[in-house]
This record gives structure tokens, C-alpha cells and sequence, in this order.
């Protein structure tokens, strides 16, 4: 009888131990010693995503405590987005950094310079990002944070009017006039115009610059911040501008972005250049609507024709995290292959890395397809007012009170105006 009551003490002693250990009794058999306890700051500008990243956030935790017997707290924090910016600086800018944060991948110059990020170019990460999107977030062959929300697009197409008339994306300038002849012997119109507001047209030169730099004049931005390029080595742009209004919809200058997406969903119109940021419009007016993308041809040499790449999200690890070696850990967790794809999926993010098998929209694995083929380029880095003077030149452009050789000698100009 004594000896069953010895047992029976020493049974409950060693309960009783585990339980003030506040441990889950599986987690002392499987690793026969207490966990090492650490937390993780994170502060992302993307609270549209809360729940899908808090679920993430979860699942890294468990990871860390089945894998490497480390217990990690993590912090979440996601202000909303128009307070996003002045509440990172302040952290940056003092002593409470946070370990991991978003930013715009056009602001990774500002941060790198400023100190604020960590070469993640050696990380498991680094190999499984596509080669062009890598770009969006690298300066001087260093990877500076992770690519979440990428972009790619370039002209939005109606692949039932396509198909209906056996036509393919172009890869040349030829090829999209002879879509064009197609397209009006078949009673089509073949681009939706919205004109309204300037930022629209402005989308031309973005794609056309875009699509000429990368192709045949890689330096001429660079030239052109110094004062040495001039809009006149990339005349070839006209092409593909001159095809689009001179065939389009009538009254483009009374006519908004969101109603030329209503009416090109409405089959108004074969073509539309417009990112794939108008998709949900578009599908909400036609849900039924095949929508498609291709990179618009700027001439007849194909190196030229690549769809625009950017990336609006990117996560970076700052230098001086408390725990870096966990910050590394969660950096090449948001690109793990079993996990990644199901959270970006969620959010319905672009496929950015080889471990994205998931099925995207249409008009997103259109876009997709041209940047895995390596056919994107990085989205051009311009001044404000000359990006700005583009879209106002190209209006006037368009009725008539500009002629092409003022617009290349007023872009000189602004260019050069903003330099100084």
C-alpha cells in the first residue's frame, strides 16, 4: 500500500511540473527540453490581407516549434494603408524597428541607402524568384526584399472576338496591324479609348517606352538623367500609339477609365490598353467575359515586346533585427515551397516563384506566361512631371493641337527641367 502511494506522489509531482512549466505535455516527449522563446516584429501595409497573413503568421509559429524547438511570439501589425508610410518612418527612423516590413519595391534605392535593408541574395529564397521579378526588388545584383503583390500587364484583350475570328496575340507590330485590318472587316472596333483622364493614354508610353528601352536602348534612361538622351531615339513608340487612336472609339476624350472597362466588357471594342488592375470592373459588368493579355508590340523587332513588370509589395528584413536569424527564417517561409503558394493564392497575388503552381485568373496567367518566358521588363523609372506631361501631351495628341515633333521637343524639355 506504501508503495503505491509513493508512486502515486511521484506521478502527480511530475505533472504537476509539467503543467507549471505551461507546456503541452507532447511538447516535452518530442523534444526533451523546453523551447527557446523569442518574438518577431512585423509591420506590413496591406490590411486587406489581415486574416490571410494571421493564418500564415500561425502556421510559421507551429513551424518554428516542430522543426527548430523555438516557441516565437509573433507580432503582426498592419496600420491602415494612408498612415502605413509616416508610421514606418517614425519606426525606422527611431529605436523600435520592426525585424520584417513592407515597402514599394521603387522605394528600395531611398531604403538601401538609407541602411534600412538586408542582403537576402545568399537566402534558399533567392533561387526560386522569377529571374525578372527578382529585378523589380535588386540593386546591383543584390536582392533586397521579397516580392509579394507583382504586377505584370500590357494590353487587355477579348479572347472570344479572338478566337471567333482565329486571331493570336501579336509579337510584332505587323502582326497587331493585320489584327487591326481583321478586326474592322469584321464590323469590330478594334481599341477602346477613355481618355479623360490623362493617367489612361499616359498608359501608351509606359508600355512603348518600356518595350523599346528593354529592347534596343537599355542606357537611354540613364542618358536621359544626365542630360545626353533624347525622346527622339524612341520615335518608334508613334507606331503602335498612331495604330491604337487612329483606330479606336469615338468621343475618348469624354470618356473615364471606369466606363471604357464597362464598355470594353461590354464588347465594345477587341482591345484595351489598360493593366490588369481594371479586371474587376470588367468581370463585374461581364462575369462571363474571357479576358486576356499580351504585351504590345512596339515595332517589328520582338526583343521589344515584353509586358510590364512591377512590384507594388515587397517584404524586407532589416539589418539590425533582434532576431535575425528568425527574421531570415519567416523571409524564406513566405517563399516555402509546401506553404507559399496556398497564401498567395489567398490574396490573389501574382505566381512570382517556380513554387507557384496554383491556377490564376486568365488575363493573370497571360501575364505570368510572357514574365516565366523572360519576356517583362522592369516598370521605368521616370520623374513624376515627365511621366505626368506624357499623358497630358499624348491627350492633346489625340485631337490634333500637338504634333509629334513638339511632343519629342517638349519631353526634352520637361526631362531635362526635372533633372535639376
Amino acid at each position: 500500500m506504501k508503495k503505491i502511494l509513493a508512486l502515486s506522489l511521484v506521478v502527480c509531482m511530475v505533472l504537476l511540473s509539467v503543467a507549471c512549466t505551461k507546456q503541452p505535455v507532447a511538447e516535452v516527449v518530442a523534444t526533451g527540453e523546453k523551447p527557446r522563446e523569442a518574438e518577431l516584429n512585423i509591420m506590413m501595409s496591406i490590411p486587406q490581407f489581415m486574416d490571410q497573413w494571421d493564418t500564415y503568421v500561425q502556421q510559421f509559429e507551429a513551424k518554428m516549434l516542430a522543426e527548430e524547438n523555438i516557441k516565437v511570439k509573433v507580432n503582426l501589425e498592419m496600420p491602415s494603408s494612408d498612415q502605413y508610410e509616416s508610421v514606418l518612418q517614425a519606426r525606422l527612423t527611431g529605436d523600435d524597428a520592426p525585424d520584417l516590413y513592407t515597402l514599394h519595391s521603387n522605394n528600395i534605392g531611398t531604403y538601401n541607402k538609407a541602411g534600412y535593408l538586408t542582403d537576402l541574395s545568399n537566402e534558399p529564397l533567392a533561387s526560386k524568384i522569377f529571374e525578372n521579378v527578382k529585378a523589380t526588388v535588386s540593386i546591383d545584383g543584390k536582392l533586397l526584399g521579397v516580392p509579394l503583390e507583382s504586377q505584370a500587364w500590357g494590353v487587355l484583350y477579348n479572347k472570344t472576338i479572338f478566337e471567333s475570328l482565329n486571331l493570336k496575340a501579336p509579337k510584332t507590330l505587323t502582326e497587331l496591324k493585320n489584327i487591326v485590318d481583321v478586326l474592322k472587316a469584321n464590323n469590330y472596333t478594334p481599341f477602346m479609348l477613355a481618355f479623360q483622364e490623362q493617367w489612361v493614354p499616359q498608359l501608351m508610353t509606359a508600355l512603348t517606352l518600356g518595350g523599346k528601352v528593354s529592347g534596343d536602348l537599355p542606357d537611354w534612361v540613364d542618358r536621359m538623367n544626365n542630360d545626353k538622351g533624347s525622346y527622339e531615339e524612341v520615335i518608334d513608340i508613334f507606331g503602335p500609339i498612331d495604330l491604337i487612336m487612329e483606330n479606336g472609339t469615338i468621343r475618348a476624350m469624354e470618356v473615364g477609365s471606369e466606363a471604357g472597362a464597362a464598355d470594353f466588357a461590354n464588347g465594345k471594342a477587341a482591345m484595351f490598353v489598360q493593366g490588369t488592375w481594371a479586371s474587376g470592373t470588367i468581370m463585374a459588368t461581364n462575369p462571363e467575359m474571357k479576358l486576356g493579355v499580351f504585351a504590345l508590340p512596339v515595332n517589328d523587332n520582338e526583343a521589344c515586346t515584353s509586358v510590364n513588370l512591377s512590384t507594388s509589395t515587397t517584404i524586407a528584413v532589416h539589418p539590425d533585427a533582434k532576431e535575425m536569424d528568425l527574421a531570415l527564417k519567416f523571409a524564406n517561409y513566405v517563399l516555402d515551397d509546401k506553404d507559399s503558394a496556398a497564401l498567395f493564392q489567398a490574396c490573389s497575388f501574382n505566381p512570382l516563384a517556380s513554387i507557384h503552381n496554383y491556377e490564376p485568373a486568365s488575363w493573370v496567367a497571360d501575364a505570368s506566361s510572357f514574365v516565366a518566358a523572360g519576356k517583362a521588363y522592369k516598370d521605368l523609372v521616370l520623374p513624376s512631371a515627365v511621366t505626368d506631361e506624357q499623358g497630358k501631351l499624348l491627350q492633346e495628341y489625340y485631337v490634333k493641337t500637338v504634333t509629334k515633333e513638339a511632343f519629342i521637343k517638349r519631353m526634352d524639355e520637361v526631362y531635362k527641367s526635372s533633372n535639376k
